[in-house]
């Protein structure tokens, strides 16, 4: 393990230095010593004594590198693990990194390439527009004549990342064999996660696929753009696209005098987001107004798409839910909702979160749709699930970030947007995807295949058991409670689910007898399904009717 440290030795030293002055600033900051306090100070001059704790942390990140600025972003969509106040400090971090000298520029693009700038650009402006963590951007044009913007990667950059994860790599390790009360969190996890979300950013050839996947998805929209990628200009460290001309969403007052209605553009922008996560499932993870402009006309053009997100059709219907049940007050349905999708621990207090979460909707449930601030309600919520210790997957962490921060980039657009007013149409969208045919469909078929493979296992399972019962390897472990009414039970539903499924796809293929094209058998098996539903309900209610009796 400590060999990782060995090879970054120098490296390590210098974490330590900007670690150690920074948590020594935390110590002092309850101290008198002026004198010493004087001499703790930020990157930028600022006395770190002076400072909260968050703030403390953005700035140690900020000096740590790409790495751990990358580390803290993906934090700030982790209130549920560090709460919210340091999840809002993370949430500002921005590199800006020094450029690059342009020779070392260019012969990177010589190397990507294959060729040297002169001859693939008819112009390449050496000053870069912007520098980040990862890469700077130069200004250049095609020898079509096409403006075009060059995004190439630091020199080193990738060698310096992966030491840094090499590092965090022991760190995290250490951290959850020894310090319990990060054990929950699942530090390991979380690391190689992120180092799998990181690396994809230093491939530039995830963001080019980025980029054609959201075109194609909104190529009937003609009220979003995405910048057209030059694939030939294109490698693991060399990105080349279309050069949007428009105002930056961070230049407000310049969008407001373009006379363009705002609020009809942060509508325009917002309903692209719903239509990548609810439509999609596939979205743009970071919404800040400088990754959005302003094109001719009101369209919303669309930058940076490195860091996106994913749903797939599970997590997809469980995020609607979710948003549905906060937005049409069902405090049920969205406790339910919680935890089904979080890791829920062994001791979770359900009465108390159940109380908890009927509190928060009883809370919301006095105001208009108008007055409803949906990123104040998911930070609540998220304080919610942090203090049940429930963790929730990353996949639904980011998104919810990503609509905290689409509220918030809209907002500064548009002080009246409201998200909320927004969301609720999609209600009936939701409810008529929910019972298409095609869905319902799909889920017989995901349904069958399991079924289908649990048949294919059974026997060989079983053969197994057997085998070790003979020769007395056999081991089980069990607590018994009730063990016998529990078995009846799971029994029940299996032939309950059993029925049902078969039931459906006999009415789907309409098998015979079928006076007016419906299956007489497939409508039994239904009505011996619910009778079995109907039992098993019953026998549940009486076990917790006993529960509640000892």
């Amino acid at each position: 393990m400590f060999s990782r440290f060995d090879r970054n030795a120098k490296r390590v030293g210098e974490i330590l230095a900007i670690l150690g002055r920074y948590g020594l600033a935390d110590w002092l900051s309850g101290l008198n010593y002026e004198w010493l306090q004087g001499r703790l100070v930020s990157f930028d001059g600022e006395r770190l004594g002076t400072m909260m704790q968050e703030a403390r942390i953005r700035l140690a990140l900020t000096e740590l590198g790409a790495t751990f600025i990358k580390l803290g972003q993906m934090l700030s969509t982790r209130a549920d693990v560090v709460g919210p106040a340091l999840a809002e400090e993370l949430a500002q971090l921005r590199s800006h990194t020094p450029p690059d000298p342009v020779e070392k520029i260019k012969e990177t693009i010589r190397t990507e390439l294959g060729q040297s700038v002169d001859d693939l650009f008819a112009e390449f402006n050496d000053t870069p527009l912007a520098s980040a963590s990862i890469g700077q951007v130069h200004q250049a044009k095609l020898t079509t004549g096409e403006q075009v913007v060059v995004k190439v990667q630091h020199g080193g950059i990738e060698q310096k990342i992966l030491g840094d994860l090499d590092i965090m790599g022991v760190l995290v390790d250490l951290a959850q064999k020894h310090v319990s009360y990060v054990r929950p969190f699942q530090p390991v996890s979380m690391l190689r996660e992120f180092r799998r979300t990181l690396l994809s950013e230093l491939d530039f050839s995830s963001e080019k696929r980025n980029l054609q996947e959201f075109a194609e998805n909104f190529v009937k929209d003609k009220n979003v753009h995405f910048p057209k990628v030059h694939a030939d200009l294109c490698s693991r460290r060399v990105l080349t696209m279309e050069m949007l001309i428009g105002v930056s969403g961070e230049d407000v007052p310049a969008m407001r005098t373009s006379g363009f209605d705002m609020n009809e553009f942060a509508q325009r922008g917002a309903n692209m987001y719903l239509d990548m996560i609810f439509r999609d499932g596939f979205y743009h993870a970071d919404p800040h107004p400088g990754n959005l402009m302003m094109l001719p006309g009101g369209v919303v053009g669309v930058l940076d798409c490195g860091m996106v997100g994913r749903l797939d059709d599970t997590m997809r219907e469980e995020v609607e839910s979710l948003l549905l049940s906060i937005i049409s007050k069902d405090a049920v349905e969205l406790t339910d909702t919680v935890m089904r999708l979080g890791a829920v621990p062994s001791n979770l207090d359900r009465d108390g979160l159940r109380t908890e979460i009927s509190n928060f909707v009883s809370e919301f449930a006095s105001r208009s749709l108008r007055d409803f601030n949906l990123s104040a309600a998911l930070k609540q919520m998220t304080d919610i699930v942090r203090r049940y210790h429930i963790i929730l997957p990353s996949t639904l962490a980011l998104m919810l970030k990503t609509l905290v921060m689409l509220e918030g980039t809209s907002r500064t657009l548009s002080p009246n947007f409201n998200l909320a007013a927004l969301i609720e149409p999609y209600q009936v969208k939701v409810f008529k995807h929910r019972l298409s045919f095609e869905r319902l469909f799909k889920r017989l078929y995901r349904a069958y295949r399991d079924w289908d493979r649990l048949i294919d296992m059974l026997p060989r399972d079983l053969t197994e058991i057997l085998r070790r019962v003979r020769s007395g390897t056999f081991e089980m472990r069990h607590e018994h409670h009730r063990l016998e009414s529990a078995i009846n039970r799971l029994i029940m539903g299996v032939l309950s689910a059993s029925f049902f499924m078969g039931s459906a796809l006999l009415l789907a293929h309409k098998v015979p007898p079928a006076p007016g094209d419906v299956s007489i058998t497939g409508v039994i098996g239904f009505v011996v399904s619910m009778v079995f539903v109907w039992r098993l309900i019953r026998s549940i209610h009486k076990a917790e009717d006993a529960d509640k009796k000892k």
